[in-house]
């Protein structure tokens, strides 16, 4: 080939490499994907198998689910949507409802929001594997009962236009996930997990949440100053990196804060382009830049953690479970302490 044939050939494959990698945000697949809409790690099954290698979640764990998956697009919160509730039992997944799911507010409540590129299947799979390594690495803190909010991240088209549907489609299961919030006891100690874009959107979650306290709304439990202990853990957040700094869009997600676990990857090259997605951004992504501890109160108990060295390049939740270190800063960060008075 001419040297100006590869010169010009440069270019086209870079701009490839980009779309490909934005589309991504929120799944585990970067570049080579073992399967669309699959989060599994890149470099193979040996991650992924590490992941996988720890105590079962048998009959006695206590898993659900709620899926916005056949709802429609929203503007604003709901007043009584139609959530689709399920629970596992033994292995297996049985219809149930709202009224089951929060009926016992005695033990502590974690919420698991994944990312993008996840359908039905995945998002089961993956809650049921961080219940696990939850229960694995505190086994001295009281069970949580794990709830996996499932939304309709199923890839949707290709590149670019896929990541701009997803981004756009978590602000409305926003408004679905912060109803769902306003139905919890205020004292039951609460911990979300938040990966990718499923941190997105409990931060919008949360805003939604706050403004309808504010507007006078008695049909949910207030955010701000609940009594019961809450924890936030953020992996891989794909949500601007000043979300929570003092004049942010998500500040009031602080509001009665007890814990913040922030995993962050410098490397990750799926981040790398997330200003993209918004073209009125301009903003790096909190999960590839991180933020500064002056930001929160002195009262709420921060940890930051760059997975760079560890996770690499890619963009994947079995791969930070795969890493013992790292899974024990998320499973400490959600569980450890949460019931605590």
């Amino acid at each position: 080939m001419p040297v100006h044939s590869q010169s010009a050939a440069r270019p086209r494959a870079a701009k490839h490499r980009l779309l490909g990698v934005l589309v991504l945000l929120g799944a585990g697949v970067f570049a080579a994907a073992a399967a669309p809409g699959h989060d599994m790690p890149s470099p193979g099954s040996r991650a992924l198998g590490r992941a996988l290698a720890v105590p079962g979640a048998g009959c006695g764990s206590d898993v659900w689910l709620v899926s916005t998956r056949r709802l429609p697009a929203i503007c604003a919160l709901p007043t009584a949507p139609d959530l689709h509730v399920e629970r596992r039992v033994c292995g297996r997944w049985e219809r149930s409802d709202l009224a089951d799911l929060l009926g016992d507010d005695s033990r502590p409540l974690l919420i698991f929001i994944h990312g993008n590129r996840y359908d039905a299947c995945d998002a089961k799979s993956q809650g049921v594997l961080l219940a696990r390594h939850v229960a694995a690495c505190c086994p001295d803190a009281p069970t949580p009962q794990t709830l996996i909010f499932s939304w309709p991240s199923d890839q949707q088209g290709i590149l670019l236009k896929d990541g701009r549907a997803k981004y756009e489609r978590a602000f409305v299961d926003a408004h679905y996930l912060a109803w769902l919030l306003g139905q919890v006891a205020p004292e039951r100690p609460l911990a979300i997990v938040g990966y990718s874009f499923g941190a997105l959107i409990a931060s919008e979650a949360v805003e939604d949440l706050a403004a309808a306290n504010r507007q006078g709304r008695t049909d949910i439990q207030p955010w701000s100053g609940r009594p019961g202990r809450t924890h936030l853990v953020f992996v891989a957040p794909a949500v601007r990196c000043d979300a929570l700094a003092p004049r942010g869009p998500y500040r009031e997600v602080l509001d009665g804060l007890e814990k913040f676990t922030l995993v962050i990857n410098s490397r990750d090259d799926a981040l790398r382009f997330f200003h993209l997605l918004d073209k009125g951004m301009r903003a790096d992504a909190l999960g590839y830049v991180g933020m500064p501890r002056r930001w929160l109160d002195a009262e709420i108990e921060y940890s930051a953690t760059d997975a760079a060295s560890i996770v690499g390049r890619n963009h994947g939740l079995p791969l930070y479970l795969a890493s013992p270190l790292l899974t024990r800063r998320i499973a400490q960060g959600a569980v450890e302490g949460l019931a605590d008075q």
